[in-house]
């Protein structure tokens, strides 16, 4: 399922660049939202550690694949 990156809400769980490929992450934080872009960390295991999280940024408009 497709959501635009504007709807993303923490916990959410999406399919994102991070670690150098594709894969499931969880949203931890929404760390800046402009008006152009929209900047997130995200982890990629449960329960969050440090080391195994990323940031992505996507454009508002974006669509962006929800997993479950």
């Amino acid at each position: 399922m497709n959501i635009q990156a504007l709807n993303i809400k923490v916990g959410d769980r999406i399919v994102a660049y991070c670690k150098n490929k594709m894969q499931p992450c969880t949203v931890q934080r929404l760390l800046d939202s402009t008006h152009n872009n929209i900047t997130l960390k995200v982890c990629t295991c449960v329960p969050y550690r440090e080391s195994a999280s990323c940031v992505v940024r996507f454009h508002r408009e974006a669509l962006v694949e929800r997993v479950g």
